[in-house]
């Protein structure tokens, strides 16, 4: 049946001075959407989810009927409006809508929209769409796959990660699909805010610098070890981490590598809330270490500090569609120590702009860690020279704009 919603039309501050303010339109469906969590709670997801992002796809077309507004591409992201191609090709193949391209961003392949398929009537599509080729997975409803196989490109974050989502190892069992779509999947590279994420004008830092000078930089690890109860040794490699504390950023090979890694003489602050036992794990050696400290939870402030202070930047993830740490990292001339996956492949030059290591192992990581730091001690100047190559990388978001505009 019908269902009806408010929408509240706003003006978002243009990137451009003088250019156009673009609207933004927001459905108000206090029913469905007025809710702590956007897709859950401590309980789990919410079990009207399909109702939920069926009425944000269904709504964001028949918004367009009521605006006389006929675009050229529908660009929508994740299971949560995977719906949008199926129905521009099912409910809209005779309206103006019919002309519109749709192009499906997948920013991790790892959450895709499973449903039971009796909750199949609430998407307003018939039973003719449940097959292999459209929404059916293992009798089950998944709306990312549908997405995928409607929508007239799909694109993800980096170009490795739209090589290895086509293999059985990175494709979540959706390997298949994509690599039906073949030379339809595209990897573009995510970009940074800049002017957020930019040494030279961040207000959360102890001292602002660039890659012309960096003296601000030994000020801002100076007040980060201060600030987190470390010794104030200017000497002393200092790494960071900010992540979510999860298997997938492989934070248990982090804790099989502590003991190696804190042997180095090294500093290491890490930021993040996750898995119970990575955070009682972190805090209980925390605890007893006087080179190892931990903030569990999120504190953007802190994370800000913690790019500029650090001289390395820990992400040894399992997989990564693209990551942006990385990308702050560098933007602050602190070398990333990555696993060589998805988007840390394409935007860390081993040896170059950052570390890389291949192995999913404790070792692996132990090992890379000890290289840099290793690089640190013995040739300052090259590991400076690493760290003013990274600062230069251009990673904000005119490149990748340039990429969807011709996509």
């Amino acid at each position: 049946g019908e269902v009806w919603t408010a929408v509240w039309e706003t003006r978002l501050d243009p990137e451009t001075p003088g250019a156009p303010a673009p609207r933004a339109y927001l459905l108000e469906h206090d029913v469905l959407y007025d809710r702590d969590g956007i897709y859950g709670d401590a309980h789990g997801e919410f079990g009207d989810n399909l109702a939920r992002y069926a009425l944000l796809s269904r709504g964001a077309l028949q918004l367009c009927h009521a605006l006389g507004f006929w675009p050229d591409v529908v660009h929508v992201h994740d299971w949560q409006t995977s719906l949008v191609p199926l129905y521009l090709n099912v409910l809209e193949h005779r309206s103006p809508l019919a002309r519109a391209a749709s192009v499906l961003t997948i920013h991790n392949l790892g959450y895709q929209g499973w449903f039971n398929k009796h909750q199949l009537p609430t998407t307003g599509l018939g039973w003719d769409q449940f097959h292999r080729f459209c929404l059916e997975a293992y009798d089950s409803i998944n709306l990312l796959k549908a997405g995928i196989y409607n929508a007239t490109l799909v694109s993800t974050v980096s170009p490795r990660y739209a090589q290895e989502i086509q293999t059985w190892e990175g494709g979540e069992g959706l390997d298949g699909v994509l690599r039906d779509r073949g030379t339809d999947v595209i990897g573009i590279l995510n970009g940074i805010d800049d002017s957020i994420w930019n040494p030279a004008t961040d207000p959360h830092i102890a001292a602002t610098y660039s890659a012309e000078d960096l003296s601000g930089k030994r000020l801002c690890k100076a007040a980060l070890q201060r600030e987190m109860g470390l010794e104030e040794r200017p000497d002393v490699p200092l790494l960071g981490l900010i992540s979510r504390l999860a298997t997938q950023k492989g934070i248990d090979i982090l804790a099989g590598a502590l003991d190696h890694i804190l042997s180095l003489d090294v500093q290491l602050v890490v930021l993040g809330s996750g898995e119970r036992w990575a955070e009682d794990l972190f805090s209980r050696i925390a605890g007893s270490s006087d080179r190892f400290r931990v903030y569990v939870g999120m504190n953007e402030g802190l994370a800000h500090r913690i790019e500029a202070g650090a001289d390395l930047f820990l992400m040894p993830s399992r997989y990564e569609p693209c990551g942006l740490n990385q990308l702050y990292s560098q933007r602050y001339g602190t070398l990333p120590v990555v696993r060589a996956v998805g988007g840390l492949d394409d935007t860390v030059e081993n040896n170059v702009t950052g570390f890389k290591f291949e192995e999913m192992s404790s070792m692996a990581l132990g090992n890379t860690v000890a290289w840099a730091v290793h690089l640190y001690r013995a040739d300052p100047a090259y590991f400076r020279t690493m760290q003013l190559r990274a600062m230069k990388k251009n990673s904000g978001w005119a490149q990748a704009a340039r990429q969807y505009e011709a996509l």
